[in-house]
């Protein structure tokens, strides 16, 4: 089959984050409207902000222990939120018909033995051999599994081993691009006829120092005072990151009638592009994939996922605010935080939970976002990279869908 034009629904949606878990949580929460304030984490990361996760009892999805002690947080996160997207879509637990699901995952690097690394740089420090003294040190306190950790198709492992989803399976790297390509890649196999239902999503766990040290050492990180994405400038700009987990089902129509599920939204198209970083350059290419909505203004919705880095923000208003003039625009990483690989499937999950809800979301900062009264009918995910990639997803809402 070949048919590039047949629709892609969006069937099953797994997320959490620092708000809770469950789409339906999630939606619950942000309907609060203007004075809802995020959960952020501050201790142990001054000056730095972190959207940490809330509790979690992770056996509810990954219920043999063996499972969960060789699994870092990020796994632990990934393969969580996948399990509720397969039950959300109401997949049964049952391998020949999970064998018939493909999946694509946005996956970055497993994380490090903090506690050895500070080792091996304690004792560097006094060594004149520190080439020998690495080795000794990471032969004798590092534990085997960890290197296996490192490997990002781990996270896709995990979730066929756990939630037997054995069809074929990839995995793409590159932070916020590997999001943006995950989705374009389920959405095209689905709409061609390669696939006929696809998991798909990321993960990001923030909470690892090794990380922070890495924006920090960039200059990416926001500090001393937290600001909503679309107030941040000058000495008050950057990212706050966000432990994300955000796992989608897209199926083909046929083949969601066939089991008589329900559809949240409708995956109208995924598209991305990268290049150099120059700022007109940037915009052009981010211009170019902004869709033709046929929605009127007031009925579309712009999720933005912003990372609050202040040129690449401002780039980002500048286009949005010529291309899709009245359209209200919410920077959902002031509520989630910055999530990396799951950035753009957490937009996604976010804009079809409200459409299927015909839930007008509020403005997340008054000062920055306008008000808007109309449920949407139409929702314009985006996502420019921190460092490279931009992509931008169009959601509509399916007449008569209610989730």
């Amino acid at each position: 089959m070949n048919n590039p034009s047949r629709d892609v629904l969006i069937t099953g949606i797994g997320l959490v984050s620092s708000l809770g878990e469950g789409i339906g949580a999630h939606l619950d929460v942000l309907a609060k409207g203007p004075g809802l304030q995020p959960n952020i984490k501050t201790e142990g990361y001054e000056p730095y902000f972190v959207h940490g996760l809330p509790a979690i009892d992770w056996s509810r999805q990954i219920p043999k222990k063996g499972d969960l002690r060789q699994m870092e947080t990020w796994q632990k996160l990934g393969t969580y939120s996948a399990g509720l997207a397969l039950e959300d879509a109401g997949i049964p637990m049952d391998e020949a018909v999970r064998a018939e699901i493909d999946m694509i995952v946005a996956a970055g690097g497993g994380e490090r033995d903090a506690a050895v690394d500070a080792m091996v740089m304690e004792r560097a420090r006094g060594s004149n051999d520190t080439e020998k003294v690495i080795n000794d040190t990471l032969s004798s306190e590092l534990r085997p599994t960890l290197f296996l950790a490192q490997l990002s198709n781990l996270l896709a492992g995990n979730i066929s081993i756990v939630h037997k989803v054995t069809g074929s399976s990839r995995t793409f790297m590159g932070e916020e691009a590997a999001g943006i390509s995950a989705l374009y890649s389920a959405k095209a196999r689905i709409a061609s006829g390669q696939s006929e239902i696809c998991l798909v999503g990321g993960a990001f766990s923030a909470e690892r120092k090794d990380l922070i040290l890495n924006f920090d050492l960039a200059g990416l990180l926001l500090k001393d005072e937290w600001r909503p994405v679309f107030a941040r400038s000058g000495a008050h700009q950057g990212i706050a990151a966000g432990s994300v987990g955000a796992f989608l089902v897209l199926e083909s129509p046929e083949h969601a009638e066939r089991r008589a599920a329900k559809a949240y939204a409708r995956l109208v198209s995924a598209v991305g592009d990268r290049g150099r970083r120059d700022p007109e350059k940037t915009a052009t290419r981010f211009a170019a994939l902004l869709p033709d909505v046929t929605a009127p203004m007031d009925e579309v919705v712009v999720l933005s996922g912003a990372t609050g880095l202040g040129d690449l923000t401002r780039t980002e208003r500048q286009v949005l605010a010529e291309r899709l003039a009245g359209a209200p625009v919410r920077a959902y990483g002031t509520m989630l935080g910055h999530s990396f690989e799951a950035q753009m499937p957490a937009g996604v999950a976010l804009a079809a939970g409200a459409l299927a809800r015909g839930m007008a979301i509020p403005a997340f900062d008054t000062g920055e976002e306008r008000p808007c009264e109309a449920p949407p009918r139409q929702a314009v995910v985006t996502s420019l990279g921190h460092l490279h990639g931009e992509g931008v997803c169009l959601v509509e809402a399916i007449e008569g869908a209610s989730r």
